[in-house]
C-alpha cells in the first residue's frame, strides 16, 4: 500500500469566528478549502466538535441539512474548484444533545470521520459510538457531557483484508474542577482523575475492537504530554506518540509545542497515538497553533494534526483480549 495521510482536527463546531456560539458558512468553506488544498489529500479526515442539527448549528444557515452534510458539500465544491476528482464518504458519531424539547436542541456534540472514496470502510460504529464518559465525579451526573470513541476499520479498495487499519477518533473531557488535583496541579490538563478514567475506558475499547497492531487513535485528549493521561496511554499500554516520535522532541519540548490556544494560553492537547503495525513518515502540513503562515490559521481554537504513514506488511501483534 502507498503511504497514506490521516488528518485529525477539532473544528469547534465551525464557529470559531463567533466564539463557538454559531457555525458560519465562511468558516466551513475556509476549512473545506484548506483540506482540499492538501497534497496529498488525506485518506481519512477525523473531526471533533461537530454538530448534527440544533439552534446553534442552523442559526446562520438555511435548509434541512445537518452540519456534516453541509460541510461535505462544501468540501466537494472546494475539490471541484481545485480540479481534483476526489470525493469523501462521511460518518457522524453523535455524543450528546442539550434539549429544549424532544425536537428542539440548543446544541449537540459529536465526532465525524470522512473516508476518501479510494478507501472502503469495512466496519464503523456510527449507529452506536462507544461511551467512555466517567460520570462518578460530576456533581449533577445527568448534565455531564457524554464523551465517545468513534471507530472505523478501512482499507484501500485494491487491497485485500490484510491491509485493514483500525482508526479511533475521540475527545476526552476537561479535568473536573471538583477534585483536589485541579487546584493543586498547576498544569491541570491531563491530571484530572475523571480524564484518567476516560483514558482507561478508551484503552479497554481500543484493545477489544482493534483487529491487529495496525491501529491509530486520534483526537483532542485535553491532556498534555507527560500528564497521567498521556503516561497511561504511552507508558502503561505501549501506544506510540507518532508526533513525538516523528519530531524527535523531548517531553518538555512537546509540552511547549502548542496544538491549541485559549486567550494567551498555548497547549499541546491533540495527539496521534498508534500501534507498532504503522510506520509514521512525517507530519508535513502540521503547524503550531498561532503560526500565521498555516492555511488553517484562525479557523479554530485548535490546529489539525496531519500525519503521513505507511502500513506494515505481514502479520502484526494481535489485540489483547
Amino acid at each position: 500500500m502507498q503511504p497514506l495521510r490521516i488528518l485529525s482536527y477539532n473544528v469547534r463546531y465551525f464557529g470559531h469566528a463567533t466564539r463557538g456560539l454559531a457555525s458560519t458558512r465562511t468558516a466551513m468553506q475556509r476549512i473545506a478549502k484548506a483540506i482540499a488544498a492538501l497534497d496529498p489529500l488525506p485518506a481519512l479526515v477525523c473531526l471533533q466538535e461537530v454538530e448534527t442539527r440544533s439552534l446553534r448549528s442552523t442559526a446562520m444557515h438555511r435548509g434541512d441539512d445537518t452540519q456534516l452534510e453541509r460541510f461535505v458539500k462544501m468540501l466537494s465544491a472546494a475539490l471541484a474548484e481545485a480540479r481534483r476528482p476526489d470525493a469523501y464518504n462521511a460518518y457522524y458519531f453523535p455524543a450528546h444533545a442539550y434539549r429544549l424539547s424532544p425536537r428542539t436542541h440548543v446544541y449537540t456534540t459529536g465526532l465525524a470521520i470522512l473516508a476518501h472514496s479510494d478507501f472502503a470502510v469495512d466496519h464503523h460504529n456510527a449507529e452506536m459510538p462507544h461511551d467512555i464518559t466517567h460520570r462518578r465525579l460530576h456533581v449533577v451526573k445527568r448534565f455531564k457531557q457524554t464523551r465517545i470513541c468513534a471507530h472505523v476499520r478501512f482499507r484501500h479498495r485494491t487491497q485485500p483484508s490484510h491491509g485493514l487499519i483500525d482508526v479511533f477518533n475521540t475527545h476526552l473531557s476537561l479535568p473536573s474542577a471538583w477534585t483536589r488535583s485541579f487546584w493543586t496541579q498547576p498544569r491541570r490538563l491531563g491530571w484530572g482523575p475523571n480524564q484518567l478514567e476516560e483514558a482507561r475506558n478508551l484503552v479497554r475499547f481500543v484493545e477489544k475492537e482493534r483487529a491487529s497492531d495496525r491501529f491509530v487513535v486520534v483526537g483532542d485528549f485535553n491532556a498534555l504530554p507527560g500528564s497521567p493521561v498521556y503516561r497511561c496511554l504511552v507508558d502503561d499500554h505501549g501506544w506510540i506518540d507518532a508526533f513525538g516520535q516523528s519530531s524527535r522532541l523531548s517531553l518538555d519540548e512537546l509540552v511547549a509545542w502548542p496544538t491549541a490556544g485559549f486567550m494567551r494560553l498555548r497547549m499541546h492537547l491533540d495527539h496521534v497515538f498508534t500501534g507498532r503495525g504503522i510506520r509514521w513518515l512525517d507530519f508535513d502540513d502540521t503547524h503550531a497553533f498561532g503560526d500565521r503562515s498555516a492555511p488553517f490559521y484562525g479557523l479554530s481554537d485548535h490546529m489539525p494534526m496531519v500525519a503521513r504513514c505507511r502500513v506494515a506488511r505481514g502479520d502484526t501483534i494481535p489485540p489483547r483480549r
